[in-house]
């Protein structure tokens, strides 16, 4: 399957409410800062890898206007309403704001495949997600399981056919998205199962080579000692500077 052929899905909450579990290492405004890079490498990455579009949903307006800038296409926070794929649970409103912006992506485009990725996967390559998509079954959904074994880093749905993506992202998503029918992959791809919550989450990253935008913010916000040589030669890719 051509990757021109994948629509990808990313949401991210308000900057000012993310990645708390890295509250005692980063200040508030520098973990917004964080976050708003880590999703511009991911977005480069897809769009690198030649997906048909990239969709942001956000109700943050610094977000919306960096993705914009990048060429993603940008999906507003969706109402209070959730669409009918999207059910109630713990997502903290992200199953309703990757379902809404799929809806609007195949309104736009039609039956088109579907894939959502978490917005913090500084390591993700472009080669990840193109071999990722030439592995996943030719119909149905298939989840890419996220470093922990419990998360979910990525969830396809592939078209022709009425499938709707339901997301079911929140605590044990893996198990969950499983259960409800996704096929899961098994493909190595360290980068993109490597989404970023904690300290050593980023550590990891960054010992895999975060792309050009999370490398320029770690190394202006000093993170950690050592941090720069650490970096330094580590460029798998020609989108992953240091």
């Amino acid at each position: 399957m051509r990757p021109d052929a994948v629509h990808a899905v990313i949401a991210v909450k308000n900057l000012d409410r993310a990645k708390s579990r890295l509250a005692e290492r980063l200040p508030a405004p520098a973990r917004s800062r964080l976050v708003l890079a880590m999703l511009s490498d991911t977005v480069a990455a897809a769009l690198a890898a030649g997906l048909g579009s990239v969709t942001v949903v956000t109700p943050d307006q610094r977000v919306a206007t960096a993705m914009a800038e990048l060429g993603a296409v940008v999906h507003p926070d969706p109402a209070a309403t959730p669409p009918a794929d999207a059910p109630t649970d713990s997502g903290d409103g992200l199953n309703t704001a990757l379902a809404s912006a799929a809806a609007a992506v195949r309104e736009r485009h039609g039956a088109v495949d579907l894939l959502a990725l978490q917005a913090d996967l500084p390591a993700v390559h472009a080669e990840d997600l193109v071999s990722m998509l030439a592995t996943a079954p030719p119909t149905g959904r298939a989840v890419v399981v996220d470093h922990t074994g419990r998360g979910t880093a990525a969830l396809l749905v592939r078209a022709p056919g009425p499938t709707a993506l339901m997301p079911r992202f929140g605590p044990d998503s893996a198990r969950r998205h499983r259960e409800s029918g996704a096929v899961e992959l098994l493909g190595a791809w360290p980068g993109l199962r490597l989404d970023v919550d904690t300290a050593a989450d980023l550590d990891r990253a960054i010992e895999l080579g975060v792309g050009p935008a999370t490398a320029a913010l770690l190394r202006d916000i000093g993170w950690p000692g050592g941090v720069h040589e650490k970096l330094i030669g580590r460029c798998p890719t020609p989108s992953h500077v240091c």
